[in-house]
């Protein structure tokens, strides 16, 4: 679209969130972004976090061109509230199953991740994944258990996966970020976060945590 005929903020936001309804509960811990808090004495990095309990409920419709709206909707959202009401609606996408049966197997994923179960977590993604491999937020699930788990490389593989069926995906860019961070790869964690900003200018924590990286691999390479 050209700027020049590119409508006033308001009339994009209400453009991108017209073909959605009201917020319905939803909620597995996925990698929706960084934690809303972090103690700057504390060395570990931030740890996934659950997206808002109540999401859009999506109607039906053209799930691509919704996405396409909402993301031209989000990057030039003028402040945080805004970004964070058309952000919902993109985890109300990027949520909603694919089917009956994948989605009585994320219940069940849920109520597994709760009691620690992750063996069985990953075995019910596996199903679904293989029910449904176009399902991305089934590998951003499984990514994010396999990172509890400390098994990185699987997290990682898992998180390529995601990004090759949705490269706008930033929850699975902090996600990268965070495991890159975590062992020890700076130079491409400040990398990740600097794409999922890009794509999401309102993350919360994020600028923090480029500028920090940042300043410490700017005065590293000196």
């Amino acid at each position: 679209m050209s700027q020049r005929f590119l409508p006033p903020v308001a009339a994009v936001l209400l453009a991108a969130v017209a073909t959605l309804a009201l917020p319905a509960a939803l909620g597995y811990t996925l990698f929706s972004a960084v934690p809303a808090r972090a103690e700057a004495v504390d060395p570990e990095p931030p740890k996934p976090i659950e997206p808002p309990a109540a999401l859009p409920k999506v109607q039906h419709g053209d799930k691509v061109q919704n996405l396409d709206r909402l993301f031209e909707a989000l990057k030039i959202a003028p402040d945080d509230a805004s970004a964070k009401y058309v952000e919902n609606r993109i985890w109300a996408i990027w949520l909603a199953t694919p089917s009956d049966t994948a989605s009585l197997l994320m219940s069940r994923v849920k109520i597994a991740s709760e009691a620690k179960d992750f063996d069985l977590a990953i075995k019910l993604l596996d199903a679904i994944i293989d029910l449904k491999p176009d399902y991305i937020e089934a590998w951003n699930r499984r990514a994010t258990i396999f990172y509890m788990k400390k098994d990185f490389a699987r997290s990682i593989a898992d998180i390529h996966e995601v990004l090759a069926r949705e490269p706008r995906h930033f929850g699975a860019l902090s996600g990268l970020g965070i495991i890159l961070q975590e062992i020890g790869d700076e130079k491409e964690a400040l990398a990740a976060f600097r794409r999922a900003l890009a794509i999401h200018p309102h993350l919360e924590r994020i600028p923090d945590l480029v500028k920090k990286l940042a300043d410490k691999i700017d005065g590293r390479d000196i």
